[in-house]
Formats: C-alpha cells, structure tokens, sequence
C-alpha cells in the first residue's frame, strides 16, 4: 500500500507497519536515512513478485524533505543452498540533495482517451526519477541516406538518466495508490523547482 502527504515520522511509521513488511526493518532504515529533518511527503510502494518457485517481496520507501529525497529499497531473500531455511532480507537507503535531481517523469496510461475527464485518475503511473546515479546509454550505428553508402559513419545513440522507476496500477494495487503516487511526484516536482538549477 502507498501512502502520501505532509506528514511526521509516526504517520510514516504506521504506513509501513500497514504494508506488513518486515516495519521493524524497514522504518529503522527509513528513519535513520531520514535523520532529524522534518517529512514534506511519503510514499510506501510493496509489490510481489514471483522468481521461479518463490514469492518475494520487495518494498519502496520514497521520502521528500526540505532538503533532499530519500529512497529506500528492501528485498527478501531466500538462504543459500544447504543452509537452514532461514529467510533474510536486505535494504538499502540513498540520501539525494533536491538540487540533485535532474527529472521527474510521470507517464500515465488512460483508458479511452477520446472521452477523457480531466481529473479522472489514470489506470497506471510509472514515476520515474533521475539525479545522475545510473545512466543507460543506448547505441546503434549510425548511417546515412546514400543506400549504396559504405562509410563507416560511427554510431549515434541517446544517454538516459534512470535511477528509479516505480509503477502503481489501479488494477494492482488500487486507486487510492494511483492517486496518491501522482501526489508526491507533484510534491517532489514543486520542490525540485524551488531548489532552483542544479549544479
């Protein structure tokens, strides 16, 4: 389940604790990133996904400050061969300076788009956010007009920030998520503004 909006540490903690994943874990990790700065907005994100045999989980913390955005990621995972059966998990927090952050994407997937309502929440929204961490860069050999050409002309391609990529579905994990999902993205986008080019 997610959960935004201006909010304390103990709105988010109770967000995490509905989400049933391990929230001893995960808000220990959470709020230790966090640290003493005031929370602007939240979102909690689970998803589970199957490998093979297993069911994993795997549970999104996005955090806005006044002064950076906090990511925070926790995977379960199954021991090694041989071991006892003895479920671990591992999670990871990233700390963001707002100046940072180079884009906020939100793509939205609309059902019937000739007869769309302004202010109808979209099926799906991918939020993808980029401050520098992971680029892709995808390239292919560049060419001309001349079909007879046999010149070699290098290759041409397009570099792609693309540290985090979330997807929310009405269908999946339902309209309240869809919803409050394009709410922090607003959030995080307002606040990308006011923290003014980056450096």
């Amino acid at each position: 389940m997610a959960k935004t909006g201006t909010t304390t540490t103990q709105d988010l903690r109770s967000a995490i604790e509905r989400s049933g994943y391990y929230p001893a874990l995960v808000s220990e990790a959470v709020e230790s990133a966090v640290g003493p700065e005031p929370i602007s907005s939240y979102l909690v994100h689970q998803e589970t996904t199957f490998d093979a045999n297993e069911v994993r989980r795997h549970v999104t913390v996005l955090v806005l400050t006044p002064t950076r955005f906090v990511v925070s990621h926790t995977d379960e995972q199954s021991g090694a061969e041989g071991s006892p059966a003895v479920p671990f998990a591992t999670t990871s927090t990233e700390s963001v300076r707002l100046d940072r952050i180079g884009s906020v994407v939100v793509s939205r997937m609309v059902a019937n788009p000739e007869t769309y309502t302004p202010g109808t929440l979209p099926r799906e929204v991918v939020l993808t956010i980029g401050w520098g961490a992971v680029q892709r860069l995808d390239l292919e050999p560049a060419g001309c007009s001349d079909p007879n050409c046999e010149a070699d002309h290098g290759y041409t391609g397009s570099a792609t920030a693309d540290d985090l990529s979330l997807r929310v579905s009405e269908a999946g994990d339902g309209p309240e998520t869809v919803s409050q999902a394009l709410v922090f993205a607003r959030a995080l986008s307002d606040a990308t503004i006011s923290t003014g080019p980056r450096v």
